[in-house]
């Protein structure tokens, strides 16, 4: 739901020999955000391939192999198999038992299935590139909350069945669907039992991984209910997450944190005031209508009575610019940014005058 080039293209004015000033543009015309040193924090980052172990459990000992990794993970394993994969088992780890018989078995022996195992293999013969990309995030997450204690990350599939991108498993475990991540070209996320929109196709890259898992820590520490909110609630909250993602992923380009193409974020930024003076001209700041607002602040092929160049979700990039405004305007680091709560008084505090 990293790995990356940095898409960073760098100019360097030299000015007293070695002295220079470093001034970088990604190429979506963003400019580099400044990010605080964290070379020196130790982030710890452990990592468990679930998908390659689940993989290579021996189909005529089936019980046998899922007893092993309940052993070996005991953290995670049944909370993966009996509620991410939905087969019950209940600890009854043996191969006489239904649903490893009528259940596992299928999942580990089907054609289709294992042809994405294999996939997942050839697309990820490793996860170093990735791995590097948390490792950083987590050092920016220690930086910020220095008692933040870095979970376990496990990487498994769910055979498209879920649309898994990243998720949370309490204070202490995370979990990433790789097969989310193999690129938007991968047939089967056009089949009609996945089918997932065009519109979606920035989330199916390696490199939107830390940007998933980031968003999941992220509603874990701040879990929002949207029923019953209006939009400037929702935008607010949007653009806490977004200003939060800025911060602990600042080597990420802003296309890949909002999901964007170039083009769509260059039309954001070309006109901000638009944006928001619709949101005004409309009515539609203090509407908790759900159906009408939500589709500002979720993924989509464009924003509704805007232009066809607008993105979707643009709520998250408006509620970041307003964000921006509030921690300009009101000096406060990002603890502050994050608690802050009447989303009235956020928005007036932070003095938001679109450009």
């Amino acid at each position: 739901m990293r790995n990356i080039t940095s898409g960073y293209k760098t100019l360097f004015y030299f000015f007293c020999g070695c002295a220079f000033l470093l001034t970088a543009c990604n190429n979506n015309g963003s400019s580099t955000r400044k990010a605080p040193d964290v070379s020196e924090v130790k982030a710890e980052i452990k990592t468990v391939r679930l998908d390659l172990e689940m993989a290579n459990i021996d189909s005529n000992h089936v019980g046998e192999g899922l007893a092993m990794l309940h052993n070996k993970y005991p953290d995670f394993f049944d909370f993966y198999i009996d509620t991410i994969m939905g087969l019950k088992v209940n600890g009854n780890y043996t191969d006489t038992a239904i649903n490893v018989r009528k259940g596992v078995k299928p999942f580990l022996t089907n054609s289709d299935f294992r042809g994405l195992f294999d996939t997942l293999k050839k697309h990820f013969p490793d996860t170093k590139a990735i791995d590097a990309d948390l490792d950083k995030g987590f050092k920016y997450m220690k930086h910020y909350f220095p008692n933040y204690k870095t979970p376990k990350v496990y990487y498994i599939t769910t055979m498209l069945f879920n649309k898994l991108w990243a998720f949370t498993a309490g204070d202490s475990t995370v979990g990433i669907g790789l097969d989310m991540y193999l690129g938007e070209n991968y047939p089967f996320y056009k089949a009609p039992t996945v089918d997932i929109p065009d519109y979606m196709n920035p989330h199916l890259r390696p490199s939107y991984v830390p940007v998933a898992l980031f968003t999941s820590i992220y509603e874990n520490m701040h879990p929002f209910e949207m029923a019953d909110k209006t939009l400037l609630d929702m935008i607010v909250q949007r653009g806490k997450e977004q200003y939060f993602l800025h911060q602990v992923l600042p080597f990420i380009s802003d296309t890949t944190l909002f999901g964007y193409s170039e083009k769509q974020l260059k039309w954001c930024e070309t006109h901000e005031a638009d944006v928001y003076n619709f949101f005004i001209k409309q009515n539609l700041l203090y509407s908790s209508e759900f159906q009408t607002v939500i589709r500002y602040v979720m993924d989509g092929p464009n924003s509704s009575g805007m232009p066809i160049e607008s993105p979707g979700n643009i709520g998250s990039w408006l509620g970041y610019r307003i964000a921006l405004a509030y921690v300009s305007n009101t000096g406060t680091d990002m603890n502050a940014v994050l608690k802050a709560g009447d989303p009235v008084k956020f928005l007036t505090d932070s003095k938001y005058k679109p450009r």
